[in-house]
């Protein structure tokens, strides 16, 4: 994803080193640029725990080890790989819903970034001082490592808050609530434009964004409130992204959403109305693919991804009771990882997948397919093939 015409290369190093005798050794980039364009020194929110090799430490001497050399580079690198891998080097991905390191926002971050795009994020504005502060401080450092032994880059973090698309949506209340003080230019259209600003144009945009106020209440309980709070956030955002987003995007770029088997069966316990904002986002990724495919060249996809322990599911509150009743059930008896469902989307990023467009795919495991629970005691006399755990 090249911002400008200027090229850039750069070579990162990852050594484990020691800053003081009070901290454990972690990993630490050392990077060396040239050639830097000033679209990239536009960006005021470059996050990474990098140390300029110049910088003075006022600690113990830097102790180094085994160090791993990654070559990352853009578009006018392009010496094809063998086989038939995914290759994203040269484009640049924006993920929207990225507050933490243990869902799946973050593990589609991840797999882009191995495949080797440019990664920039959204973080939900109340977030954004914490997502910020565990990046700059190294928690998330174990979480960032690739399979060939760097770190993923996180080159901007964007505050965002997709329930509004621009300033004049933002109540007044939101506007002084301190838990938006100090941020700025947060709405759909802002970040965009910012974006745009800052790096000219994206490839890949993905949606990883749901929120229900009321999603532990049955639907037949929910308000009215709850109910379209739950389909703004989590269905019309993605419209909102796509109107916003799709003049920048290149043509043969793709976005990407998140849904769930809750969106055509029935999951006691999914309520408050996201079920069928869930629902609306499937239906919604298939018109959006023919309008957007035709406007903008580009295609829509969305990945029905099963039951995963982060955070944000946890406030379903039943989370752990989904994943064991998805082993007992699929065909494929394992608990879904993130990285699975990361290592579809990049597929459905990369040229590879450039006719599939408007499809639901689903990264569960196979329970999509089933039509009973087997676990049942009904089929206790029949011989249901069990997973070898050997």
């Amino acid at each position: 994803m090249a911002t400008t015409s200027n090229m850039m290369q750069h070579i990162a190093i990852a050594t484990p080193s020691t800053f003081s005798s009070r901290e454990a050794s972690k990993p630490c980039l050392a990077l060396f640029t040239t050639n830097i364009t000033c679209a990239k020194l536009k960006s005021s929110c470059h996050i990474s725990s990098t140390r300029s090799l110049s910088q003075n430490v006022n600690s113990t001497p830097l102790r180094f080890g085994r160090m791993i050399t990654k070559a990352m580079s853009d578009s006018n690198d392009v010496k094809p790989l063998p086989g038939l891998p995914i290759d994203l080097r040269g484009k640049r991905a924006f993920i929207a819903g990225v507050a933490d390191d243990n869902g799946y926002g973050w593990a589609i971050a991840k797999s882009l970034a191995a495949a080797g795009a440019e990664i920039l994020v959204g973080t939900w504005v109340p977030a954004l001082n914490i997502f910020e502060s565990s990046l700059r401080r190294g928690k998330f450092d174990e979480s960032r490592v690739l399979p060939d032994g760097s770190l993923m880059e996180i080159t901007k973090v964007y505050p965002l808050d997709a329930v509004y698309d621009t300033p004049e949506d933002v109540p007044e209340d939101v506007k002084t609530n301190k838990r938006y003080a100090g941020s700025s230019k947060w709405t759909v259209k802002e970040v965009a434009e910012s974006v745009k600003e800052d790096f000219g144009s994206i490839d890949i945009l993905v949606h990883s964004l749901a929120n229900g106020p009321e999603v532990s209440k049955p639907l037949l309980e929910t308000s009215r409130y709850g109910y379209l709070a739950a389909i703004s956030a989590s269905s019309y955002s993605y419209i909102s992204l796509l109107q916003h987003f799709a003049p920048i995007m290149n043509r043969g770029g793709a976005t990407i959403s998140l849904t769930y088997i809750a969106s055509e069966r029935i999951i006691p316990g999914y309520g408050g109305g996201m079920s069928s904002a869930k629902a609306a986002l499937e239906s919604d990724t298939q018109v959006l693919a023919f309008e957007a495919g035709r406007k903008h060249g580009i295609r829509v996809n969305t990945i029905s991804a099963g039951p995963l322990r982060s955070r944000a599911a946890k406030a379903i509150g039943f989370i752990d009771m989904m994943i064991d009743y998805s082993s007992e059930n699929a065909p494929l008896q394992k608990e879904l990882s993130a990285e699975e469902v990361g290592n579809a989307a990049a597929f459905l990023a990369s040229p590879l997948a450039s006719a599939i467009t408007g499809t639901v795919l689903y990264v569960d495991n196979g329970l999509n397919a089933m039509g009973v629970g087997v676990d049942s005691p009904v089929f206790k006399d029949l011989d249901i093939p069990r997973a070898n755990k050997n």
